[in-house]
């Protein structure tokens, strides 16, 4: 598969903040097949770099608990001025949680809040330019937002990140929106305000690629994992929701072998 290429706005990265990293590093090696590298310590806090057949796909860090946040997977937009967004973003409804900050040799990082609570990361790009593989088994395929403010948060991401959105269903049962349209789709934010629980927060969801749903759900409860939502088939392929040992909530979507 070529390499991604990540426009201004779109997903570019993701990473686990969890409270276990090494038993996070063997539940995912054992399910997706990754392979890491932990960064300097002084220069990137051991920040975990994790590749899929050599290349980078995701990161993890600690989680030492004095945010009082639980484990979860952060998606990161790619952004071209970092600053601007971030004011953007504050002017726009939503708050600042981590100012924009350089990451050595890397890039530039912040973290937002946008205006229906789910936490949203910012890279712009520098030595690291993102995930280098995505729409593969091991790898992220798909990037959505679960919102409890479904027409200000739709909003907030045209007018900070410039969206270009397309409506894919707009019924009461189901109300979703896309960066994009059709197959060149890189994002989805989709009305959750009738079916998050009380007290769950509006949140982004990883959707990892895999071989073959039912035989990941196995390995990964034999692995320490929980499942939320048992695999289905859906339009866009047999899905399921776990979480890893430690809590953290991902998703997994069975994907088409590559065309021979």
């Amino acid at each position: 598969m070529p390499t991604p290429d990540i426009a201004p706005g779109a997903p570019c990265w993701i990473d686990l903040m969890t409270s276990d990293p090494e038993r996070a590093q063997n539940f995912y090696a054992e399910l997706f097949g990754w392979t890491y590298e932990t960064g300097d310590e002084e220069k990137y806090g051991g920040y975990v770099m994790a590749f899929k057949n050599g290349q980078p796909v995701a990161g993890l860090m600690k989680n030492d608990g004095q945010s009082g946040y639980p484990d979860a997977w952060n998606t990161y937009l790619r952004v071209e001025d970092i600053e601007s967004v971030t004011d953007a973003a504050a002017s726009h409804g939503g708050q600042v949680f981590v100012a924009p900050m350089e990451v050595p040799e890397q890039g530039r990082m912040a973290m937002l809040g946008d205006p229906g609570g789910a936490a949203v990361g910012l890279w712009q790009f520098g030595g690291h330019t993102g995930f280098k593989i995505h729409d593969e088994s091991g790898a992220p395929v798909w990037h959505e937002l679960h919102t409890r403010d479904y027409p200000a948060t739709v909003k907030f991401y045209q007018d900070v990140f410039g969206w270009n959105t397309d409506v894919m269903s707009d019924t009461p049962e189901f109300r979703y929106t896309t960066l994009g349209a059709g197959d060149d789709a890189a994002a989805g934010i989709m009305d959750a305000s009738a079916f998050l629980p009380e007290g769950v927060p509006s949140s982004w969801q990883v959707y990892f690629g895999v071989d073959n749903a039912d035989a990941t759900v196995e390995k990964a409860l034999a692995l320490g994992g929980q499942l939320v939502q048992a695999a289905e088939d859906t339009p866009f392929g047999r899905m399921a929701t776990l979480t890893d040992p430690t809590g953290a909530t991902f998703k997994i979507n069975e994907v088409k072998p590559a065309a021979g």
